[in-house]
Protein backbone atom coordinates (compact mmCIF):
# COMPACT_ATOMS: atom_id res chain seq x y z
CA UNK A 1 0.00 0.00 0.00
CA UNK A 2 2.83 2.72 1.13
CA UNK A 3 4.63 1.49 -2.22
CA UNK A 4 1.60 2.25 -4.20
CA UNK A 5 0.81 5.53 -2.86
CA UNK A 6 4.63 6.95 -3.33
CA UNK A 7 4.39 5.53 -6.97
CA UNK A 8 1.50 7.51 -7.42
CA UNK A 9 2.66 10.51 -5.70
CA UNK A 10 5.60 10.21 -8.12
CA UNK A 11 3.40 10.33 -11.21
CA UNK A 12 1.61 13.33 -9.84
CA UNK A 13 4.88 14.85 -9.45
CA UNK A 14 6.04 14.31 -12.70
CA UNK A 15 2.66 15.17 -14.29
CA UNK A 16 3.01 18.80 -12.30
CA UNK A 17 6.50 19.24 -14.45
CA UNK A 18 4.70 19.07 -17.58
CA UNK A 19 4.61 22.95 -18.09
CA UNK A 20 9.00 22.95 -17.78
CA UNK A 21 9.89 25.60 -20.52
CA UNK A 22 12.65 25.00 -22.91
CA UNK A 23 14.77 27.58 -21.24
CA UNK A 24 16.10 26.90 -18.13
CA UNK A 25 17.51 28.58 -15.07
CA UNK A 26 21.09 28.85 -13.87
CA UNK A 27 22.66 25.94 -11.96
CA UNK A 28 25.92 25.38 -9.54
CA UNK A 29 27.74 22.24 -11.10
CA UNK A 30 28.74 20.03 -8.32
CA UNK A 31 32.53 18.24 -8.73
CA UNK A 32 31.41 16.00 -11.39
CA UNK A 33 29.77 18.58 -13.96
CA UNK A 34 26.52 17.73 -12.75
CA UNK A 35 23.64 19.57 -11.59
CA UNK A 36 24.00 20.80 -7.86
CA UNK A 37 20.51 20.38 -5.85
CA UNK A 38 21.12 22.91 -3.11
CA UNK A 39 17.43 22.13 -1.51
CA UNK A 40 18.94 19.56 0.69
CA UNK A 41 22.10 20.16 3.14
CA UNK A 42 24.54 18.61 2.39
CA UNK A 43 23.83 19.86 -1.02
CA UNK A 44 23.44 16.73 -3.40
CA UNK A 45 24.88 16.71 -7.49
CA UNK A 46 22.49 14.47 -9.52
CA UNK A 47 25.24 13.27 -12.53
CA UNK A 48 24.60 10.76 -15.27
CA UNK A 49 27.03 8.68 -16.04
CA UNK A 50 27.89 7.15 -19.77
CA UNK A 51 26.22 4.25 -19.15
CA UNK A 52 23.25 5.90 -18.08
CA UNK A 53 23.22 5.45 -14.40
CA UNK A 54 22.56 8.20 -12.15
CA UNK A 55 25.52 8.97 -9.52
CA UNK A 56 24.48 11.11 -6.83
CA UNK A 57 27.24 12.78 -4.34
CA UNK A 58 27.17 14.80 -1.55
CA UNK A 59 28.90 17.73 -1.23
CA UNK A 60 30.16 19.44 1.77
CA UNK A 61 30.50 23.35 2.68
CA UNK A 62 33.89 23.40 1.28
CA UNK A 63 32.39 22.15 -2.08
CA UNK A 64 34.34 18.84 -2.14
CA UNK A 65 32.64 15.29 -2.35
CA UNK A 66 31.56 13.82 1.32
CA UNK A 67 30.73 10.33 2.00
CA UNK A 68 27.09 9.72 2.12
CA UNK A 69 25.89 8.60 5.44
CA UNK A 70 22.18 7.60 5.97
CA UNK A 71 20.79 9.13 3.19
CA UNK A 72 17.95 7.62 1.15
CA UNK A 73 17.61 8.75 -2.66
CA UNK A 74 14.72 8.12 -5.42
CA UNK A 75 14.75 9.16 -9.06
CA UNK A 76 11.70 9.14 -10.73
CA UNK A 77 12.47 9.44 -14.61
CA UNK A 78 10.98 8.73 -17.77
CA UNK A 79 7.40 8.86 -19.54
CA UNK A 80 4.88 10.14 -16.91
CA UNK A 81 2.28 6.88 -18.04
CA UNK A 82 5.09 4.57 -17.29
CA UNK A 83 7.63 6.08 -15.16
CA UNK A 84 11.07 4.51 -14.57
CA UNK A 85 12.02 4.42 -10.76
CA UNK A 86 15.57 4.17 -9.62
CA UNK A 87 17.31 3.32 -6.00
CA UNK A 88 20.98 3.36 -4.93
CA UNK A 89 23.47 1.70 -3.39
CA UNK A 90 26.39 3.19 -2.01
CA UNK A 91 29.62 2.64 -3.87
CA UNK A 92 32.68 4.02 -2.37
CA UNK A 93 32.16 7.86 -1.72
CA UNK A 94 28.83 7.95 -4.01
CA UNK A 95 25.40 6.70 -4.35
CA UNK A 96 24.92 4.77 -7.63
CA UNK A 97 21.63 3.97 -9.19
CA UNK A 98 20.87 0.16 -9.29
CA UNK A 99 19.62 0.36 -12.79
CA UNK A 100 19.65 2.71 -15.49
CA UNK A 101 17.93 5.80 -17.35
CA UNK A 102 15.08 5.12 -19.61
CA UNK A 103 15.86 5.61 -23.28
CA UNK A 104 16.04 9.46 -24.58
CA UNK A 105 17.65 12.56 -24.12
CA UNK A 106 14.75 14.64 -22.70
CA UNK A 107 12.10 14.02 -19.92
CA UNK A 108 10.92 15.05 -16.52
CA UNK A 109 12.97 13.98 -13.70
CA UNK A 110 12.08 13.66 -9.91
CA UNK A 111 14.70 13.56 -7.22
CA UNK A 112 13.89 12.51 -3.60
CA UNK A 113 16.33 12.94 -0.91
CA UNK A 114 15.57 12.00 2.97
CA UNK A 115 18.58 12.87 4.90
CA UNK A 116 17.98 9.89 7.16
CA UNK A 117 15.30 7.07 6.81
CA UNK A 118 12.70 9.27 8.86
CA UNK A 119 13.23 11.99 7.58
CA UNK A 120 11.04 14.30 5.50
CA UNK A 121 11.80 13.97 1.40
CA UNK A 122 13.06 16.94 0.00
CA UNK A 123 12.42 17.02 -3.75
CA UNK A 124 13.94 18.23 -6.83
CA UNK A 125 11.98 18.68 -10.27
CA UNK A 126 13.52 19.33 -13.28
CA UNK A 127 13.28 18.53 -16.80
CA UNK A 128 16.58 16.14 -17.64
CA UNK A 129 17.67 17.08 -21.35
CA UNK A 130 21.47 14.99 -21.60
CA UNK A 131 22.17 17.03 -24.89
CA UNK A 132 25.53 19.26 -24.43
CA UNK A 133 25.49 22.96 -24.23
CA UNK A 134 27.48 24.53 -26.86
CA UNK A 135 28.38 27.01 -24.19
CA UNK A 136 29.53 25.76 -20.91
CA UNK A 137 30.02 22.23 -22.38
CA UNK A 138 28.40 20.80 -19.56
CA UNK A 139 25.14 18.46 -20.07
CA UNK A 140 21.73 21.11 -20.27
CA UNK A 141 20.69 19.19 -17.33
CA UNK A 142 23.60 20.93 -14.78
CA UNK A 143 24.45 24.00 -17.44
CA UNK A 144 26.19 26.63 -15.77
CA UNK A 145 24.84 29.37 -18.16
CA UNK A 146 22.00 30.40 -17.76
CA UNK A 147 20.86 31.00 -21.63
Amino acid sequence: MKTAILSLLAIIALALTATVSNAHEKNEAGPNRGRLITSVTPHAEFFVTAERKVQITFVGEDGKPAAPADQVVVVTAGDRAAPTQLTFTKTGNVLLSDTTLPSGNKFPTVVQIKTTPEAKPVYARFNLNMSICGECKNAEYACVCGH
